[in-house]
């Protein structure tokens, strides 16, 4: 800012913009209220079903929040606007004042070409009146006063160039509708920006061979930021993504500064964890700086990054970045589709992340825990997709240019990436997290508070697609997949039941497809056990909910309990290739209640009166169970049906105590509470193994 932009600047338009904005905040407010309290509130308490239950809620509470986030940037934008003007009302006056002084020393601030001033004498004795006595000064008078109106005018000049800066990247970190960024004034904004510059110009400088202190520095500032749209948008800006690239494969490399490794591995496990969290906030924005970032990642994560002692993949370092914080759904799918297309270009990419034959190995790039050395890049970019369940949906329905969920629970080759080679394969267990997220709209069914979500075609697709993909898997499916795919069909439980228990295999999911992966997830006890408790949840459901028809619901409850346990028998005597029999049937009956949080019942359809009956019920199958299998897996089909019986009973007292009005009514022969239901319901169950047998092709 020239001196007499400030001197004469005439402030009060920009007054007039901080009373509009905050009408502006104020009429918002408003309607934000309205919009959260009438317009959502409602909706929330509606009784919709179909396109209504999933579309129309969701597009009311969007619009809602786009309301609060209206509010949030309108208050910031007014805040901003009132701290400069504050600012540069105050640096005005200073200049004046500096002025004044030097007037009283016979000096003054002329303008000069170019934007510049300079400090000259006001009058020269010479040419003073006769009799006037001139003030006297000094060269030091004169520095002064040059200096302190430098200073004034670099603090108005910052004050009105990071107030422009910070305004324009709140306008553009949302391509459309509002951003919910919020800072209350100016120099929070600044400082962040500051910061995001300072932490970036470090790690370009320095990159790995910055010291312990500076590293600690560094993970603090990140740390400080954790929350900070514009630090983070500025911070993966300024770094750039071949920068990004670069320092974390430099960092991983064994042959790096000894100091930093040798000193503190774990303050590189929280530079991680703190540059997955910030990289991942930047990429929340949809300003032009960060839609190129995005882009330009996909591209160069498909290059090799040559270090002191090895050559890894951009894949490699960027996923396991993505290993912490809330990625962007655009970029997670964009990298996704490129590097599931360069794997299958591979053919078998467990060599290439592996370093190839004859290569220098890959070098341990997670250190977020010792479990894994993060040489596979899908483990991070899973669990980047389960952490965005938006993106995982998009991600498993996807067939252009590749079929993704066929590649990653199929056709994919894995490899085990942990030092001690023991435990559960890191990349299937995070698919299989992954897969979940896709078809129940659910991060984690284990979080607390965790509730079942509306389901959209695309999550119904998406639960198609991997079941049909799992199925043709066949023997070959992962055991790591068994309890999420357990849970993904508790999750869609109903659609599921539907189909184990049609009469003509006519279901929304194909029975035969069912059937494969029920018996694949049946090879373990554990499994088995929450496939049996989560659709425990779906007949309990159905139970409740069926009013025209009662009779159907415990026709269907017991044929989907027949189809179950044929698939458990047929896992437990399936000799086909050895025994393929996971080795926990040859246990004692260990497992727990988990609950059903995230299904369709669990999550509040029916109420806690239910849930505690579904509690008991399911315990009292353990308890069989437990009895049945004693120690040996295998058993004929008598003595496999035969404990079943209480669970059968069990779902026809409940099944009984629903409808008993309409089974008392004389024109409904057959479903006595004492005889009847036992009856219908056990003679279903029969129907249900011979359906069983008849999919699985062994009739």
């Amino acid at each position: 800012m020239d001196l007499d932009t400030l001197r004469q600047g005439n402030f009060t338009l920009l007054n007039q913009a901080v009373a509009a904005w905050s009408g502006v905040v104020d009429r918002l407010k408003e309607i934000e209220t309205d919009a959260r309290d009438d317009m959502k509130a409602k909706a929330d308490k509606a009784d919709w079903a179909g396109v209504n239950a999933t579309v129309s809620r969701a597009f009311i509470a969007k619009t809602a929040g786009e309301f609060t986030d209206a509010v949030s940037q309108a208050t910031t934008i007014r805040d901003i606007l009132r701290d400069t003007h504050d600012e540069l009302v105050s640096y005005r006056g200073q200049l004046g004042r500096a002025i004044d002084r030097g007037t009283g020393k016979n000096i003054t601030v002329r303008p000069t070409a170019g934007g510049g001033f300079t400090v000259t004498m006001l009058v020269h004795p010479d040419r003073a009146a006769a009799g006037t006595k001139v003030p006297e000064h000094s060269q030091q008078d004169v520095d002064d006063l040059r200096d302190e109106v430098q200073r004034i005018l670099d603090g108005a000049t910052e004050s009105d160039s990071s107030a422009a800066q910070t305004l324009r990247m709140i306008a553009d970190h949302a391509e459309f509708g509002f951003s919910d960024v919020t800072y209350q004034d100016r120099d929070s904004a600044a400082k962040a920006i500051r910061e995001a510059e300072d932490a970036a110009k470090l790690i370009k400088e320095k990159g790995d061979e910055m010291s312990p202190a500076e590293l600690t520095r560094l993970n603090s500032t990140l740390a400080a930021n954790a929350a900070n749209p514009l630090f983070q948008e500025r911070f993966a800006t300024s770094l750039g993504p071949k920068g990004v690239l670069a320092f974390w494969s430099d960092v991983a490399d064994p042959a790096t500064t000894k100091d930093l490794v040798r000193t503190s591995p774990e303050q590189l496990g929280t530079l991680q964890r703190q540059l997955g969290l910030t990289l991942a906030g930047a990429t929340r924005s949809d300003s032009p700086a960060m839609r190129q970032w995005e882009d330009d990642m996909v591209h160069l994560s498909d290059e090799r990054y040559q270090n002191r002692g090895s050559t890894v993949y951009g894949y490699q370092v960027m996923s396991n970045l993505m290993r912490s914080g809330d990625w962007d759904a655009r970029f997670l799918n964009e990298y996704g589709n490129a590097l599931v297309g360069r794997e299958k270009e591979m053919k078998l990419p467990d060599r290439h992340w592996n370093g190839g034959v004859g290569g220098p190995p890959m070098p341990k790039m997670n250190f977020l825990d010792d479990r894994e050395l993060g040489r596979d890049p899908m483990t991070g970019f899973m669990t980047a997709l389960t952490r965005n369940p938006d993106a995982a949906t998009d991600f498993f329905t996807t067939t252009e240019p590749q079929d993704n969920a066929a590649w990653v629970l199929k056709d994919r080759s894995t490899f085990d990436d942990s030092p001690l080679h023991d435990g559960p394969n890191e990349a299937l267990d995070a698919t299989g997290r992954a897969m979940f997220a896709a078809v129940s709209g659910i991060s984690d069914p284990g979080a607390e508070g965790a509730r079942f979500v509306e389901h959209t075609p695309e999550h119904r697709e998406a639960m198609k697609r991997s079941l049909e993909h799992l199925a043709a898997a066949g023997n070959d499916f992962p055991p790591e997949l068994r309890d999420d795919m357990a849970r993904a069909m508790g999750n869609h439980g109903e659609a599921v039941h539907r189909s184990m228990s049609h009469p003509m295999n006519k279901g929304e999911l194909d029975a035969g497809q069912l059937m494969e992966v029920s018996k694949q997830i049946s090879r373990n006890q554990q499994s088995y056990g929450l496939l049996n408790e989560q659709m425990n949840y779906a007949i309990r459901h159905d139970i409740h909910t069926e009013k025209d028809h009662p009779e159907d619901s415990l026709n269907r409850a017991g044929r989907t309990i027949g189809f179950l346990e044929e698939a458990r028998y047929q896992a437990t005597n399936d000799q086909k290739g050895n025994d393929l029999t996971d080795a926990s049937w040859k246990k004692t009956w260990t497992y727990h209640l988990v609950g059903g949080a995230v299904t369709p019942l669990g999550g509040g359809l029916v109420g806690d009166p239910l849930q505690r009956g579904v509690d008991a019920a399911t315990t009292a199958w353990l308890n069989q169970e437990s009895e049945r299998i004693n120690e040996k897996a295998t058993a004929d089909h008598q003595k496999t049906y035969d404990k079943r019986n209480g669970q059968l009973m069990g779902l026809a007292d409940e099944w009984y105590q629903v409808n008993e009005e309409w089974a008392k009514d004389p024109d409904h022969e057959g479903y006595s509470k004492n005889q009847g239901v036992y009856d219908q319901i056990a003679a279903a169950a029969n129907d249900g193994n011979k359906k069983a047998e008849g999919v699985a092709g062994i009739q």
